[in-house]
């Protein structure tokens, strides 16, 4: 999903190093982007010398769907944080924002799945001290599996989503395909959003975005890999706006009823106006 952005903002301009004088040669490091790539696989990496065993309904990538469905009779929780974060420019500081969600999922059968999003909320923290928490939407998900990504040639889905809120309403559709080769797991999504806003809707925005991903299985129970991200606005249906790239690794760990998979992404793409880095990290929990 795309998350509205510009809510947690910090004050600390700070966080950035150059390379010596050679800036056209060398792109710019934050110390924040190091801190989002390490901190999360450290943690995990600490988990994983632990040695119970696996398994929960794993989730390999935090902005990549997978095929899989939950079982039928199975419910599960998910709790999201996404993290995005602007470097200031010109003079600005830099910004941070989070958003939160909380999903149930439950299998109606085994290809056949439908999730609650009961609470999507943010917190902001802007330089007028306007500080709150805010509840934005709720949402309800379905996914149908279409084959199997290991006895199939290709493993598919489809996905559909409607959200509403204050002000709010969206419909998302999505098209799943992965693959598995022995230890190796390949993902692709193509998304397409249409989203109104205003009292009375009167504001359309669409949005056209792709996700791919690759995971290698360590052990049964930790993956680590990469995730992609493309983005192209749409403002009021009309002229496409320039594509957003972020590129980044990711990885994941399963226990007999919950997992945690996180994933760092970078801008690649020159769009000052979108977020530098942005992290997911992702929690599940099997009943």
């Amino acid at each position: 999903m795309a998350r509205q952005r510009g809510r947690f903002v910090s004050a600390n301009g700070q966080g950035m190093l150059y390379f010596g004088a050679n800036r056209n040669r060398f792109a710019r490091v934050k110390i924040s982007l190091v801190r989002a790539f390490s901190v999360p696989l450290y943690a995990l990496f600490s988990i994983v010398c632990s040695t119970h065993s696996v398994y929960a309904t794993e989730r390999h990538f935090a902005f990549t769907y997978e095929v899989a469905t939950t079982a039928k009779g199975e419910l599960e929780l998910e709790n999201w944080v996404t993290w995005q974060f602007h470097g200031g420019r010109n003079g600005d500081p830099s910004s941070s924002e989070f958003d939160f969600r909380h999903e149930f999922e439950y299998g109606i059968t085994d290809r056949l799945q439908t999730s609650l999003y009961f609470a999507d909320w943010h917190i902001n923290d802007h330089f007028d001290s306007t500080d709150h928490v805010q509840y934005d939407d709720a949402a309800l998900e379905i996914i149908y599996r279409l084959s199997s990504p290991v006895t199939d040639a290709l493993g598919s889905a489809i996905y559909g989503e409607i959200r509403g809120g204050p002000q709010l309403l969206e419909l998302e559709s999505k098209v799943l395909l992965q693959k598995n080769f022995g230890q190796w797991i390949a993902a692709y999504n193509a998304a397409l959003e249409a989203r109104w806003r205003g009292e009375h809707l009167e504001n359309r925005e669409g949005e056209f975005s792709q996700a791919a991903a690759v995971s290698f299985e360590i052990s049964p129970r930790f993956t680590v890999g990469a995730e992609a991200l493309h983005e192209i606005d749409m403002p009021n249906w009309n002229e496409p706006e320039k594509s957003i790239v972020w590129m980044g690794p990711n990885a994941s760990v399963r226990f007999s009823h919950w997992y945690v998979t996180v994933t760092a992404l970078a801008r690649l793409s020159d769009n000052p106006g979108e977020p530098d880095v942005q992290t997911r990290l992702i929690t599940g929990y099997e009943f």
